[in-house]
């Protein structure tokens, strides 16, 4: 019987990283679901996955800005999989809040969940990596890897530092045979992102060249292909899934618009 690969999924058991965990899960990989806050529904997801999938799927606790718990985080996973196959940094926070309002804390706990969590957990996939020669690392990226966003300083900080440590650690993990690339993602139709405005979808569709936002499984789908051997070559590269959102320039109103 063909062994299934094995993924750590940060933040997983919400929004877009549980459609990642969900599609890897289906699609034949074996899952630790990474969780943070509300332990319930990360266990109910890992056990639904588990059933649904015929694999092995378990969650797994940790705060990715803490070493300790980053460590203990890959005892316990290396101890049920036995080897890492691929990892997927997804576990993000933000404060939306004016820079000239924003604390020294709230900027602290946006970097170093979004950044210095990213950081700890490619590292220590990667020690245990190279000794295999193998493996794959996706982080997710968004829209701020290019442009800051208004009142969201921290965040756009954390997502451009995430860009170049993509770069970076592609260039130096390259040699010993593990890849890095980042899925940077455009307007997705999530629980958090209706939240924040009214009528999201329509006045991001309005700006978005494919005149629609995205779902979850957009990301899922991109993150999917880059952890598999069908992009073997491709290595420090950002994938948009924004419908061409971050291409498109600043055109005044009615330029190009339905």
């Amino acid at each position: 019987m063909e062994r299934r690969p094995t993924v750590l999924v940060t933040g997983a058991n919400s929004g877009i990283g549980k459609e990642i965990a969900s599609r890897l899960a289906l699609s034949s990989y074996d899952v630790a679901v990474n969780y943070k806050v509300d332990e319930p529904a990360a266990t109910r997801l890992a056990a639904e996955l588990e059933h649904a999938s015929g694999g092995c799927v378990f969650a797994v606790y940790a705060d990715v800005g803490r070493r300790e718990d980053v460590e203990h985080m890959f005892e316990v996973v290396l101890d049920r999989f036995g080897w890492l196959d691929a990892l997927v940094n997804n576990a993000g926070v933000q404060v939306e809040k004016p820079l000239l309002e924003l604390s020294e804390s709230e900027w602290d706990f946006v970097l170093n969940t979004n950044l210095k969590g990213y950081f700890l957990c490619l590292q220590r996939a990667a020690k245990h990596m190279k000794e295999r020669r193998s493996g794959a690392i996706v982080n997710i990226g968004s829209g701020c890897n290019k442009i800051p966003f208004p009142s969201l300083s921290s965040y756009s900080v954390s997502k451009a530092g995430i860009d170049m440590l993509t770069k970076a650690a592609a260039v130096e993990l390259g040699p010993l045979g593990i890849r890095v690339n980042c899925v940077g993602p455009g307007a997705i139709d999530t629980d958090r992102t209706q939240r924040e405005t009214a009528d999201f979808a329509g006045k991001w569709a309005r700006l978005t060249p494919l005149r629609r936002i995205g779902i979850p499984e957009d990301v899922a789908q991109a993150v999917e292909f880059l952890l598999s051997e069908k992009a073997s070559f491709i290595n420090g590269q950002t994938i948009w899934v924004d419908g061409g959102l971050f291409t498109a320039g600043p055109w005044p109103e009615d330029y190009g618009r339905d």
